[in-house]
């Protein structure tokens, strides 16, 4: 019978060492052709918008959706999980927790394999759920010592920092200002909402890894042209959904002062087909937009899992 599991499960199983595995695994598949994946498609009305990312693994034998509604009373996450090979439901996963993890190590795959090794100084816009699982992927990856953070909530900010210096064991603070965390910092990550750029190109220092995790729609922009300009290679996580959201990117890609041929799939990175990081002075982008086969991964490991260990509650349909 196909599987429910719940928030609460999803959490029991869930690590961020299992995610990386699996969204790195996925993204190899993308790239040696083992794997399909369809771009968000979206239906929107004026309280309501329906987002759905679709896509297969068949070395996994699994195919299947993420949907997921936003409405001014939040956003409700599913991922449906089918065998590829039967067509039968495997499992319907509650999936809010596991985006927000996937989404973190989609961003510490790409510091793994285009931040220097000795990055130790991480610098962070944003103090929300997705933040805090971003710096607890940049910190599985590189040895963070200090993580300076800026949100626009003061009061928030402190609790965020407080918390996640406990949790990670490593030095979390506040930072009184947009400049305060891009100099000196070996990783910069934004994680908001922004509709503006954060900061200026000339905040980098050479050999800086930035990670911008926000900009998944034409409304919103983390990062200016200035500091596009100075970024290469510009890595994306699939090269045909920066190409219809990259709110960071599409700017500059209408303008004709970036082409698409330019952009560089991470699956392609991690295979070696492309090159990552070129020298130790080179400014290196990751631009994530969210993936289908990232969830889908990391939900077939669960029900793996789940499976195993007796969890979850098993629905009157299914495989």
């Amino acid at each position: 019978m196909a599987l429910f599991l719940s928030e609460q499960d999803v959490t029991a199983m869930l690590t961020m060492p299992l995610a990386l595995a699996e969204v790195e695994a996925a993204h190899r598949a993308l790239s040696t052709r083992q794997a399909h994946d369809v771009p968000r498609q979206r239906t929107r009305l004026p309280q309501t918008t329906l987002h759905i990312l679709q896509g297969a693994l068949p070395q996994l034998d699994v195919i299947g959706y993420k949907a997921y509604t936003s409405n001014r009373s939040g956003v409700r996450f599913l991922v449906h999980l089918y065998r590829a090979s039967t067509g039968c439901l495997l499992a319907v996963i509650e999936a809010d927790r596991l985006g927000m993890i996937r989404t973190a190590a989609a961003s510490g795959v790409a510091t793994r394999w285009l931040a220097r090794p000795d990055a130790t100084v991480a610098g962070v816009f944003g103090a929300g759920w997705q933040a805090e699982g971003h710096i607890e992927a940049i910190a599985e990856v590189r040895p963070l010592q200090r993580v300076k953070v800026h949100a626009r909530r003061a009061d928030r900010l402190a609790s965020f920092c407080a918390r996640l210096s406990q949790r990670l064991g490593i030095e979390v603070s506040a930072a009184a200002s947009p400049e305060e965390v891009v100099r000196g910092s070996d990783i910069v990550s934004t994680v908001t909402t922004a509709a503006t750029p954060l900061f200026d190109a000339g905040w980098l220092a050479p050999g800086t890894h930035v990670n911008a995790a926000g900009s998944n729609s034409l409304i919103r922009r983390e990062l200016g042209e200035d500091v596009i300009k100075r970024c290469a290679p510009i890595v994306v996580d699939s090269v045909e959904s920066a190409l219809r959201e990259a709110g960071d990117l599409l700017p500059l890609l209408e303008k004709g002062r970036l082409h698409a041929r330019e952009l560089v799939e991470l699956g392609d990175v991690i295979c070696g087909m492309q090159p990552g990081r070129s020298t130790a002075d080179a400014i290196t982008l990751f631009e994530s937009q969210g993936m289908a086969i990232q969830d889908l991964a990391v939900a077939a490991r669960l029900v793996e899992m789940a499976r195993a260990r007796g969890i979850g509650v098993e629905l009157p349909y299914g495989a």
